[in-house]
Protein backbone atom coordinates (compact mmCIF):
# COMPACT_ATOMS: atom_id res chain seq x y z
CA UNK A 1 0.00 0.00 0.00
CA UNK A 2 0.93 3.72 -1.00
CA UNK A 3 2.65 5.60 1.77
CA UNK A 4 -0.31 8.00 3.16
CA UNK A 5 0.63 10.54 5.73
CA UNK A 6 -1.72 11.08 8.88
CA UNK A 7 -3.13 14.75 8.19
CA UNK A 8 -4.39 12.85 4.67
CA UNK A 9 -6.28 10.00 5.89
CA UNK A 10 -9.60 11.43 7.45
CA UNK A 11 -10.33 13.51 4.56
CA UNK A 12 -13.57 14.20 2.58
CA UNK A 13 -13.46 14.47 -0.99
CA UNK A 14 -13.76 11.77 -3.52
CA UNK A 15 -10.76 10.36 -4.18
CA UNK A 16 -12.19 8.95 -7.78
CA UNK A 17 -14.09 11.74 -8.62
CA UNK A 18 -10.88 14.08 -8.06
CA UNK A 19 -8.49 11.14 -10.55
CA UNK A 20 -11.40 12.25 -13.27
CA UNK A 21 -11.02 15.57 -13.21
CA UNK A 22 -7.29 15.28 -13.24
CA UNK A 23 -7.18 12.60 -16.05
CA UNK A 24 -9.44 15.15 -17.84
CA UNK A 25 -7.45 17.81 -17.85
CA UNK A 26 -10.31 20.14 -16.27
CA UNK A 27 -8.88 20.81 -12.86
CA UNK A 28 -6.39 24.11 -12.46
CA UNK A 29 -4.58 22.86 -9.72
CA UNK A 30 -5.02 19.39 -7.67
CA UNK A 31 -4.44 19.33 -3.69
CA UNK A 32 -4.00 15.97 -2.40
CA UNK A 33 -5.50 17.75 0.99
CA UNK A 34 -8.79 17.09 -1.40
CA UNK A 35 -8.05 13.28 -1.38
CA UNK A 36 -10.55 10.73 1.10
CA UNK A 37 -9.37 7.72 2.95
CA UNK A 38 -6.47 5.47 1.76
CA UNK A 39 -3.96 6.49 -1.07
CA UNK A 40 -4.23 3.17 -2.08
CA UNK A 41 -8.20 3.47 -3.13
CA UNK A 42 -6.37 5.88 -5.23
CA UNK A 43 -4.37 3.68 -6.59
CA UNK A 44 -6.66 1.41 -7.78
CA UNK A 45 -8.95 3.87 -9.74
CA UNK A 46 -5.54 4.69 -11.25
CA UNK A 47 -5.30 1.21 -12.56
CA UNK A 48 -9.01 1.29 -13.51
CA UNK A 49 -8.80 4.38 -15.27
CA UNK A 50 -11.17 4.46 -18.63
CA UNK A 51 -8.72 6.66 -20.39
CA UNK A 52 -5.72 4.66 -19.98
CA UNK A 53 -4.11 7.98 -19.23
CA UNK A 54 -1.53 7.57 -16.17
CA UNK A 55 -2.76 10.05 -13.37
CA UNK A 56 0.72 10.77 -11.35
CA UNK A 57 -0.74 13.12 -8.56
CA UNK A 58 2.73 13.77 -7.38
CA UNK A 59 3.53 15.05 -10.69
CA UNK A 60 0.26 17.89 -10.64
CA UNK A 61 2.71 20.71 -9.85
CA UNK A 62 2.07 23.99 -9.62
CA UNK A 63 1.17 25.28 -13.26
CA UNK A 64 -2.53 25.95 -14.03
CA UNK A 65 -2.55 24.13 -17.26
CA UNK A 66 -3.73 20.68 -17.60
CA UNK A 67 -1.70 20.05 -20.28
CA UNK A 68 1.58 21.04 -18.71
CA UNK A 69 3.11 17.33 -18.52
CA UNK A 70 3.29 17.02 -22.25
CA UNK A 71 5.02 20.84 -22.34
CA UNK A 72 8.06 19.30 -20.12
CA UNK A 73 11.01 19.65 -21.52
CA UNK A 74 12.92 16.65 -22.41
CA UNK A 75 16.05 15.70 -20.02
CA UNK A 76 19.37 15.88 -21.86
CA UNK A 77 22.24 13.42 -21.13
CA UNK A 78 25.42 15.22 -21.18
CA UNK A 79 27.86 13.70 -23.42
CA UNK A 80 30.84 13.89 -21.24
CA UNK A 81 34.25 12.99 -21.86
CA UNK A 82 37.63 13.39 -19.30
CA UNK A 83 40.50 14.84 -20.78
CA UNK A 84 42.94 13.44 -23.49
CA UNK A 85 45.56 12.04 -21.44
CA UNK A 86 43.18 10.14 -19.11
CA UNK A 87 41.71 8.74 -22.40
CA UNK A 88 44.93 7.11 -23.07
CA UNK A 89 45.62 5.52 -20.24
CA UNK A 90 45.71 1.56 -20.93
CA UNK A 91 44.39 -0.82 -18.55
CA UNK A 92 47.12 -1.92 -16.80
CA UNK A 93 47.59 1.85 -15.61
CA UNK A 94 43.83 2.33 -14.74
CA UNK A 95 44.41 -0.56 -12.40
CA UNK A 96 47.59 0.88 -10.95
CA UNK A 97 45.34 4.35 -10.53
CA UNK A 98 43.17 2.06 -8.50
CA UNK A 99 45.53 0.48 -6.34
CA UNK A 100 47.08 3.77 -5.38
CA UNK A 101 43.54 5.33 -4.61
CA UNK A 102 42.66 2.35 -2.87
CA UNK A 103 39.25 2.14 -5.42
CA UNK A 104 37.44 -0.68 -6.36
CA UNK A 105 34.78 -0.31 -9.60
CA UNK A 106 33.18 -3.00 -10.42
CA UNK A 107 30.01 -3.41 -12.92
CA UNK A 108 27.12 -5.88 -14.09
CA UNK A 109 27.84 -8.89 -16.24
CA UNK A 110 27.08 -7.98 -19.80
CA UNK A 111 27.81 -3.80 -18.58
CA UNK A 112 30.01 -1.29 -20.10
CA UNK A 113 33.64 -1.22 -17.72
CA UNK A 114 33.86 1.73 -15.85
CA UNK A 115 34.98 4.94 -16.33
CA UNK A 116 38.73 5.46 -15.29
CA UNK A 117 39.54 7.36 -12.00
CA UNK A 118 40.78 10.98 -12.84
CA UNK A 119 43.25 12.27 -10.65
CA UNK A 120 42.92 15.68 -10.90
CA UNK A 121 39.85 18.35 -11.62
CA UNK A 122 41.46 19.65 -14.87
CA UNK A 123 41.40 16.70 -16.26
CA UNK A 124 37.36 15.91 -15.45
CA UNK A 125 36.85 18.69 -18.47
CA UNK A 126 33.92 20.01 -15.59
CA UNK A 127 31.80 23.59 -16.36
CA UNK A 128 34.34 26.79 -16.13
CA UNK A 129 32.08 28.33 -13.66
CA UNK A 130 32.53 25.04 -11.35
CA UNK A 131 36.32 24.61 -11.78
CA UNK A 132 36.38 28.44 -10.63
CA UNK A 133 34.27 27.74 -7.64
CA UNK A 134 36.83 24.59 -6.79
CA UNK A 135 39.73 27.13 -7.12
CA UNK A 136 38.15 29.49 -4.62
CA UNK A 137 37.88 26.98 -1.96
CA UNK A 138 41.38 25.82 -2.35
CA UNK A 139 40.75 22.05 -3.32
CA UNK A 140 43.76 21.04 -5.60
CA UNK A 141 43.00 17.00 -5.58
CA UNK A 142 40.21 14.63 -5.05
CA UNK A 143 40.42 12.23 -2.96
CA UNK A 144 39.88 8.62 -3.64
CA UNK A 145 35.92 8.89 -3.50
CA UNK A 146 35.48 11.82 -5.80
CA UNK A 147 38.15 10.40 -8.47
CA UNK A 148 35.98 7.59 -8.97
CA UNK A 149 32.78 8.57 -8.52
CA UNK A 150 32.40 11.74 -10.52
CA UNK A 151 33.60 10.14 -13.59
CA UNK A 152 31.16 7.38 -13.43
CA UNK A 153 28.36 10.20 -12.43
CA UNK A 154 29.36 12.58 -15.37
CA UNK A 155 29.14 9.87 -17.52
CA UNK A 156 25.72 9.57 -16.67
CA UNK A 157 25.85 6.15 -15.23
CA UNK A 158 23.86 4.94 -12.04
CA UNK A 159 26.31 4.63 -9.40
CA UNK A 160 26.48 2.96 -5.86
CA UNK A 161 28.72 4.02 -3.75
CA UNK A 162 30.29 2.95 -0.33
CA UNK A 163 32.96 4.73 1.60
CA UNK A 164 34.67 5.00 4.97
CA UNK A 165 32.93 8.54 6.69
CA UNK A 166 34.97 11.54 5.96
CA UNK A 167 36.00 10.87 2.38
CA UNK A 168 34.36 13.83 0.54
CA UNK A 169 31.38 11.55 -1.09
CA UNK A 170 29.29 14.63 -0.70
CA UNK A 171 31.01 16.54 -3.39
CA UNK A 172 31.70 13.65 -5.35
CA UNK A 173 27.76 13.55 -6.06
CA UNK A 174 27.84 17.79 -5.91
CA UNK A 175 29.63 18.61 -8.78
CA UNK A 176 28.28 15.63 -11.10
CA UNK A 177 24.58 17.26 -9.96
CA UNK A 178 25.03 20.67 -10.63
CA UNK A 179 26.89 19.77 -13.99
CA UNK A 180 23.95 17.97 -14.85
CA UNK A 181 21.58 20.72 -14.22
CA UNK A 182 23.78 23.06 -16.22
CA UNK A 183 22.90 21.01 -19.44
CA UNK A 184 19.39 21.06 -18.68
CA UNK A 185 17.04 23.43 -20.20
CA UNK A 186 16.14 26.58 -18.07
CA UNK A 187 13.73 25.97 -15.22
CA UNK A 188 10.62 28.16 -14.95
CA UNK A 189 8.50 29.59 -12.40
CA UNK A 190 6.18 26.47 -11.23
CA UNK A 191 8.31 23.92 -12.77
CA UNK A 192 9.62 21.23 -9.97
CA UNK A 193 13.26 20.89 -9.78
CA UNK A 194 15.83 19.31 -11.99
CA UNK A 195 17.83 17.04 -9.19
CA UNK A 196 16.79 15.94 -5.89
CA UNK A 197 18.52 15.25 -2.80
CA UNK A 198 17.16 12.94 -0.03
CA UNK A 199 18.68 12.93 3.01
CA UNK A 200 17.83 11.27 6.52
CA UNK A 201 18.32 14.58 8.65
CA UNK A 202 18.31 18.52 9.25
CA UNK A 203 21.76 18.92 9.91
CA UNK A 204 22.99 16.14 7.16
CA UNK A 205 20.80 18.30 4.17
CA UNK A 206 21.83 21.15 5.64
CA UNK A 207 25.93 20.38 4.81
CA UNK A 208 24.73 19.20 1.88
CA UNK A 209 22.96 22.65 0.61
CA UNK A 210 26.26 24.68 1.86
CA UNK A 211 28.41 22.19 0.15
CA UNK A 212 26.07 22.78 -3.56
CA UNK A 213 26.23 26.23 -2.87
CA UNK A 214 30.13 26.13 -2.58
CA UNK A 215 30.55 24.93 -6.05
CA UNK A 216 27.70 26.69 -7.41
CA UNK A 217 28.48 30.26 -6.21
CA UNK A 218 29.94 31.64 -9.51
CA UNK A 219 26.64 30.79 -11.22
CA UNK A 220 23.67 33.95 -10.41
CA UNK A 221 20.91 32.32 -11.81
CA UNK A 222 21.25 29.37 -9.62
CA UNK A 223 18.67 28.64 -7.49
CA UNK A 224 18.39 25.79 -4.54
CA UNK A 225 16.33 24.94 -1.86
CA UNK A 226 16.49 23.08 1.27
CA UNK A 227 13.72 21.44 2.65
CA UNK A 228 13.76 19.85 6.00
CA UNK A 229 11.00 19.79 9.21
CA UNK A 230 11.30 22.41 11.60
CA UNK A 231 11.64 25.17 9.87
CA UNK A 232 8.91 27.35 8.44
CA UNK A 233 7.18 25.75 5.43
CA UNK A 234 5.33 28.69 4.17
CA UNK A 235 9.08 29.92 2.89
CA UNK A 236 10.02 26.98 1.46
CA UNK A 237 6.93 26.86 -0.68
CA UNK A 238 7.40 30.21 -1.81
CA UNK A 239 10.81 28.65 -3.11
CA UNK A 240 9.59 25.85 -4.69
CA UNK A 241 6.61 27.89 -6.86
CA UNK A 242 9.30 30.16 -8.06
CA UNK A 243 11.48 27.51 -8.96
CA UNK A 244 14.72 25.39 -8.29
CA UNK A 245 17.75 23.44 -9.68
CA UNK A 246 18.07 21.72 -6.67
CA UNK A 247 16.36 20.49 -3.73
CA UNK A 248 18.27 19.02 -1.01
CA UNK A 249 15.12 17.10 1.29
CA UNK A 250 14.25 14.98 4.69
CA UNK A 251 12.04 12.51 2.72
CA UNK A 252 8.92 13.46 5.19
CA UNK A 253 8.66 16.97 4.64
CA UNK A 254 9.42 16.77 0.72
CA UNK A 255 6.32 14.19 0.47
CA UNK A 256 4.87 17.03 1.96
CA UNK A 257 5.55 19.73 -0.35
CA UNK A 258 4.51 17.17 -3.39
CA UNK A 259 0.93 16.65 -1.67
CA UNK A 260 0.01 20.05 -1.28
CA UNK A 261 1.01 20.82 -4.95
CA UNK A 262 3.97 22.78 -4.02
CA UNK A 263 6.17 20.85 -6.27
CA UNK A 264 6.63 18.46 -8.48
CA UNK A 265 8.48 14.99 -9.77
CA UNK A 266 8.02 16.25 -13.39
CA UNK A 267 11.59 17.77 -14.41
CA UNK A 268 13.82 15.32 -12.30
CA UNK A 269 16.48 13.72 -14.03
CA UNK A 270 19.29 13.67 -11.37
CA UNK A 271 18.61 11.53 -7.77
CA UNK A 272 20.63 11.28 -5.33
CA UNK A 273 19.99 8.66 -2.15
CA UNK A 274 22.43 9.88 0.81
CA UNK A 275 23.11 8.17 3.82
CA UNK A 276 20.48 5.78 2.18
CA UNK A 277 20.79 2.86 4.83
CA UNK A 278 20.11 5.50 7.95
CA UNK A 279 17.11 6.80 5.58
CA UNK A 280 15.81 2.86 5.65
CA UNK A 281 16.95 2.56 9.49
CA UNK A 282 14.83 5.42 10.03
CA UNK A 283 11.74 4.06 8.49
CA UNK A 284 11.76 6.53 5.23
CA UNK A 285 11.54 3.13 3.11
CA UNK A 286 7.80 3.86 1.96
CA UNK A 287 8.46 8.27 1.07
CA UNK A 288 11.60 6.71 -0.66
CA UNK A 289 9.53 4.27 -3.10
CA UNK A 290 6.88 6.63 -3.53
CA UNK A 291 9.40 9.27 -5.20
CA UNK A 292 11.27 6.53 -6.73
CA UNK A 293 8.18 5.21 -8.37
CA UNK A 294 7.04 8.44 -9.83
CA UNK A 295 9.72 10.44 -11.19
CA UNK A 296 10.07 10.37 -14.85
CA UNK A 297 12.06 6.93 -16.41
CA UNK A 298 14.41 8.79 -17.55
CA UNK A 299 16.85 9.94 -14.90
CA UNK A 300 20.03 9.04 -13.20
CA UNK A 301 20.47 7.76 -9.93
CA UNK A 302 23.41 7.64 -7.12
CA UNK A 303 22.98 5.87 -4.01
CA UNK A 304 25.61 6.36 -1.70
CA UNK A 305 26.29 5.04 1.89
CA UNK A 306 28.97 4.26 4.58
CA UNK A 307 27.37 0.62 5.08
CA UNK A 308 25.62 -2.17 2.82
CA UNK A 309 23.27 -3.84 4.37
CA UNK A 310 20.92 -6.19 2.92
CA UNK A 311 18.50 -3.84 2.44
CA UNK A 312 20.77 -1.37 0.23
CA UNK A 313 21.49 -4.16 -1.97
CA UNK A 314 17.84 -5.04 -2.76
CA UNK A 315 16.69 -1.05 -2.57
CA UNK A 316 19.79 -0.57 -5.37
CA UNK A 317 18.58 -3.63 -7.49
CA UNK A 318 15.17 -2.20 -7.44
CA UNK A 319 16.03 1.27 -8.43
CA UNK A 320 19.20 1.39 -10.26
CA UNK A 321 19.95 0.34 -13.86
CA UNK A 322 23.19 -1.54 -14.29
CA UNK A 323 25.22 0.78 -11.29
CA UNK A 324 29.05 0.89 -11.50
CA UNK A 325 29.60 -0.45 -7.71
CA UNK A 326 32.59 1.75 -5.63
CA UNK A 327 33.78 0.86 -2.59
CA UNK A 328 36.80 3.04 -1.08
CA UNK A 329 38.82 1.88 1.90
CA UNK A 330 37.48 -0.87 4.34
CA UNK A 331 33.88 -0.45 4.30
CA UNK A 332 31.55 -0.67 7.50
CA UNK A 333 34.81 -0.92 9.56
CA UNK A 334 36.58 1.30 11.96
CA UNK A 335 39.37 3.75 10.01
CA UNK A 336 42.59 2.76 11.17
CA UNK A 337 43.39 6.46 11.62
CA UNK A 338 41.07 6.73 14.74
CA UNK A 339 43.55 5.72 18.16
CA UNK A 340 40.80 3.41 20.04
CA UNK A 341 40.99 2.97 23.83
CA UNK A 342 38.20 1.28 25.72
CA UNK A 343 37.40 2.43 29.26
CA UNK A 344 35.56 0.39 31.80
CA UNK A 345 33.53 2.81 34.27
CA UNK A 346 31.41 1.85 36.91
CA UNK A 347 27.61 4.10 35.70
CA UNK A 348 27.58 6.31 38.60
CA UNK A 349 31.35 7.59 37.82
CA UNK A 350 30.90 8.19 34.20
CA UNK A 351 30.28 11.77 34.47
CA UNK A 352 33.43 12.30 37.32
CA UNK A 353 35.44 10.81 34.99
CA UNK A 354 34.71 12.57 31.98
CA UNK A 355 35.07 15.91 33.99
CA UNK A 356 38.20 15.12 35.17
CA UNK A 357 39.40 13.87 31.81
CA UNK A 358 38.40 17.15 29.92
CA UNK A 359 39.31 19.44 32.75
CA UNK A 360 42.88 17.56 32.03
CA UNK A 361 42.97 18.22 28.44
CA UNK A 362 42.11 21.83 29.33
CA UNK A 363 44.70 22.01 31.51
CA UNK A 364 47.01 20.49 29.09
CA UNK A 365 46.03 22.80 26.48
CA UNK A 366 46.35 25.79 28.59
CA UNK A 367 50.25 25.03 29.27
CA UNK A 368 51.21 24.59 26.00
CA UNK A 369 48.93 28.02 25.04
CA UNK A 370 47.23 25.55 22.46
CA UNK A 371 43.28 25.65 21.95
CA UNK A 372 41.37 23.14 23.46
CA UNK A 373 40.74 20.47 21.25
CA UNK A 374 37.31 19.96 19.68
CA UNK A 375 35.46 17.23 21.49
CA UNK A 376 32.05 15.47 20.68
CA UNK A 377 30.64 13.46 23.74
CA UNK A 378 28.10 10.77 22.53
CA UNK A 379 25.49 9.84 25.47
CA UNK A 380 22.08 7.78 25.05
CA UNK A 381 19.64 9.99 26.00
CA UNK A 382 18.13 13.39 25.46
CA UNK A 383 18.00 14.21 28.84
CA UNK A 384 21.30 12.75 29.58
CA UNK A 385 22.79 15.28 27.10
CA UNK A 386 21.82 18.02 28.89
CA UNK A 387 22.79 17.13 32.32
CA UNK A 388 26.55 16.42 30.98
CA UNK A 389 26.74 20.23 29.05
CA UNK A 390 25.72 21.70 32.32
CA UNK A 391 27.74 20.32 34.09
CA UNK A 392 31.30 20.93 31.73
CA UNK A 393 29.84 24.47 31.91
CA UNK A 394 30.12 24.05 35.74
CA UNK A 395 33.72 23.30 35.30
CA UNK A 396 34.31 26.44 32.84
CA UNK A 397 34.77 24.03 29.85
CA UNK A 398 33.10 25.65 26.60
CA UNK A 399 30.04 23.22 25.39
CA UNK A 400 26.44 22.47 24.20
CA UNK A 401 24.09 19.81 23.58
CA UNK A 402 22.76 18.87 20.12
CA UNK A 403 19.69 16.36 20.46
CA UNK A 404 16.21 16.02 18.81
CA UNK A 405 14.40 17.31 21.56
CA UNK A 406 15.71 21.06 21.04
CA UNK A 407 14.56 23.35 18.58
CA UNK A 408 16.06 23.97 14.74
CA UNK A 409 17.29 27.35 15.47
CA UNK A 410 18.91 25.90 19.04
CA UNK A 411 20.44 22.50 17.15
CA UNK A 412 21.85 25.21 13.88
CA UNK A 413 23.27 27.90 16.76
CA UNK A 414 25.04 24.81 18.78
CA UNK A 415 26.64 23.63 15.48
CA UNK A 416 27.45 27.24 14.30
CA UNK A 417 29.50 27.71 17.74
CA UNK A 418 30.72 23.97 17.43
CA UNK A 419 32.08 24.84 14.44
CA UNK A 420 33.25 28.59 14.75
CA UNK A 421 33.30 28.96 18.33
CA UNK A 422 33.73 29.27 20.77
CA UNK A 423 31.93 25.74 21.58
CA UNK A 424 34.62 23.35 22.30
CA UNK A 425 33.01 20.56 23.40
CA UNK A 426 29.22 19.17 21.98
CA UNK A 427 27.56 16.85 23.89
CA UNK A 428 24.87 14.52 21.98
CA UNK A 429 23.19 12.23 20.71
CA UNK A 430 23.17 9.93 17.76
CA UNK A 431 21.79 12.39 15.75
CA UNK A 432 24.92 13.56 15.34
CA UNK A 433 27.02 10.60 14.33
CA UNK A 434 25.74 10.30 10.70
CA UNK A 435 26.80 12.97 7.87
CA UNK A 436 27.62 15.48 11.14
CA UNK A 437 31.23 16.70 9.13
CA UNK A 438 33.09 19.34 11.22
CA UNK A 439 36.39 19.86 10.26
CA UNK A 440 39.42 19.12 13.06
CA UNK A 441 37.45 17.08 15.89
CA UNK A 442 40.24 15.58 17.81
CA UNK A 443 38.32 13.74 20.21
CA UNK A 444 35.33 11.24 20.76
CA UNK A 445 34.06 10.44 23.80
CA UNK A 446 31.48 7.51 24.02
CA UNK A 447 30.28 8.33 27.59
CA UNK A 448 27.45 5.96 26.90
CA UNK A 449 28.18 2.82 24.14
CA UNK A 450 25.85 2.55 21.34
CA UNK A 451 23.28 -0.82 21.49
CA UNK A 452 25.84 -2.20 17.98
CA UNK A 453 28.82 -1.30 16.07
CA UNK A 454 27.83 -0.02 13.45
CA UNK A 455 26.70 3.03 15.37
CA UNK A 456 30.08 2.73 16.83
CA UNK A 457 31.58 2.95 13.71
CA UNK A 458 29.85 5.89 12.83
CA UNK A 459 30.10 8.02 16.21
CA UNK A 460 34.04 7.28 15.90
CA UNK A 461 33.92 7.98 12.33
CA UNK A 462 33.30 12.35 13.35
CA UNK A 463 37.15 11.92 14.00
CA UNK A 464 40.02 10.90 12.11
CA UNK A 465 38.33 12.17 8.91
CA UNK A 466 40.02 13.05 5.64
CA UNK A 467 42.82 11.44 6.11
CA UNK A 468 43.69 13.21 9.51
CA UNK A 469 44.20 11.58 12.79
CA UNK A 470 41.72 11.50 15.95
CA UNK A 471 40.86 9.85 18.92
CA UNK A 472 38.15 7.54 20.45
CA UNK A 473 37.31 6.79 24.25
CA UNK A 474 34.84 4.92 24.84
CA UNK A 475 33.42 4.01 28.72
CA UNK A 476 31.73 0.68 29.46
CA UNK A 477 30.35 -1.12 31.79
CA UNK A 478 29.34 -5.02 32.11
CA UNK A 479 25.95 -4.54 30.50
CA UNK A 480 27.77 -3.47 27.35
CA UNK A 481 30.69 -6.69 27.36
CA UNK A 482 28.94 -8.15 24.00
CA UNK A 483 29.60 -4.67 21.80
CA UNK A 484 33.25 -4.03 23.22
CA UNK A 485 34.27 -7.66 22.49
CA UNK A 486 33.22 -6.99 19.29
CA UNK A 487 35.38 -3.24 19.12
CA UNK A 488 38.48 -5.17 20.79
CA UNK A 489 38.35 -7.90 17.66
CA UNK A 490 37.82 -4.78 15.31
CA UNK A 491 41.03 -2.76 17.02
CA UNK A 492 43.23 -5.85 16.78
CA UNK A 493 42.36 -6.42 12.73
CA UNK A 494 42.84 -2.72 12.56
CA UNK A 495 46.20 -3.16 13.91
CA UNK A 496 47.11 -5.97 12.46
CA UNK A 497 46.32 -4.70 8.98
CA UNK A 498 43.62 -7.54 8.20
CA UNK A 499 40.71 -6.40 6.47
CA UNK A 500 37.16 -5.85 8.89
CA UNK A 501 33.85 -5.49 7.49
CA UNK A 502 30.46 -6.75 9.72
CA UNK A 503 26.88 -6.88 8.57
CA UNK A 504 25.35 -4.05 8.90
CA UNK A 505 21.78 -3.22 8.52
CA UNK A 506 17.58 -4.43 10.61
CA UNK A 507 18.49 -7.66 9.51
CA UNK A 508 21.93 -7.85 11.01
CA UNK A 509 21.04 -5.63 13.77
CA UNK A 510 18.51 -8.53 14.53
CA UNK A 511 20.59 -10.82 14.61
CA UNK A 512 23.29 -9.08 16.90
CA UNK A 513 19.85 -8.37 19.69
CA UNK A 514 18.80 -12.16 19.57
CA UNK A 515 22.67 -12.82 19.99
CA UNK A 516 22.82 -10.67 22.86
CA UNK A 517 19.90 -12.23 24.10
CA UNK A 518 21.07 -15.33 24.29
CA UNK A 519 24.26 -14.09 25.88
CA UNK A 520 22.55 -13.01 28.46
CA UNK A 521 20.41 -16.09 28.86
CA UNK A 522 23.33 -18.09 29.01
CA UNK A 523 24.85 -16.36 31.80
CA UNK A 524 21.74 -16.49 33.74
CA UNK A 525 21.24 -20.21 32.94
CA UNK A 526 25.50 -20.05 34.58
CA UNK A 527 23.83 -17.67 37.87
CA UNK A 528 20.96 -20.33 38.11
CA UNK A 529 23.02 -23.25 38.17
CA UNK A 530 25.76 -21.91 40.46
CA UNK A 531 23.16 -21.69 42.84
CA UNK A 532 22.29 -25.19 43.21
CA UNK A 533 24.14 -26.89 45.91
CA UNK A 534 23.68 -28.90 49.15
CA UNK A 535 21.81 -26.28 50.66
CA UNK A 536 18.26 -24.88 48.91
CA UNK A 537 17.74 -21.90 48.29
CA UNK A 538 14.48 -20.31 48.14
CA UNK A 539 13.46 -17.28 46.24
CA UNK A 540 10.10 -15.31 47.21
CA UNK A 541 7.70 -15.08 45.03
CA UNK A 542 7.74 -11.41 44.92
CA UNK A 543 11.31 -11.86 43.69
CA UNK A 544 10.66 -14.26 40.95
CA UNK A 545 10.36 -11.42 38.05
CA UNK A 546 13.92 -11.10 38.67
CA UNK A 547 15.09 -14.08 37.37
CA UNK A 548 13.14 -13.96 34.06
CA UNK A 549 15.02 -13.05 31.36
CA UNK A 550 15.11 -9.16 30.25
CA UNK A 551 13.07 -8.82 26.97
CA UNK A 552 14.88 -7.28 24.27
CA UNK A 553 14.46 -4.54 22.83
CA UNK A 554 12.11 -4.52 19.81
CA UNK A 555 12.76 -3.89 16.10
CA UNK A 556 11.32 -0.63 14.83
CA UNK A 557 12.03 1.80 18.00
CA UNK A 558 14.12 4.08 17.65
CA UNK A 559 15.78 7.47 19.52
CA UNK A 560 13.08 10.38 19.18
CA UNK A 561 16.40 12.82 18.25
CA UNK A 562 16.16 11.36 14.99
CA UNK A 563 12.13 12.37 14.23
CA UNK A 564 12.06 14.65 11.52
Amino acid sequence: MSYVPPHLRNSSANPVSAAKTLVNGNSDHLHLKQLNGSYSQFASAKGNNNNGNSINLWNAGSRSSGNYASSVPEPVSPQWKPSDRVMQLNAEQVEEVCMRLNVDATVPPDSQPAPAPVESFTDMNLHTSIMKDIAFHGYTTPTSIQAQAMPVALSGRDLLGCAETGSGKTAAFTIPMIQHCLAQPPIRRGDGPLALVLAPTRELAQQIEKEVKAFSRSLDSFKTAIVVGGTNISEQRSELRAGVNIVVATPGRFIDHLQQGNTSLLRISFVILDEADRMLDMGFEPQIREVMQNIPKKHQTLLFSATMPVEIEELAQEYLTDPVRIKVGKVSSPTANVSQVLEKVPENEKIDRLLDMLVEAASQSKKCSHSFPLTIVFVERKSRCDEVADALIQQGLQAASLHGGRSQTEREAALHDFRHGPTRILVATDVASRGLDVTGVAHVINLDLPKTMEDYVHRIGRTGRAGSTGQATSFYTDRDMFLVAQIKKAIQDVESGNSLTFATGKSARRKEREAIAASKDSKLTLSKLSLVGSTAINVEDKYRHMMVPAVGRKEGSADDAWDD
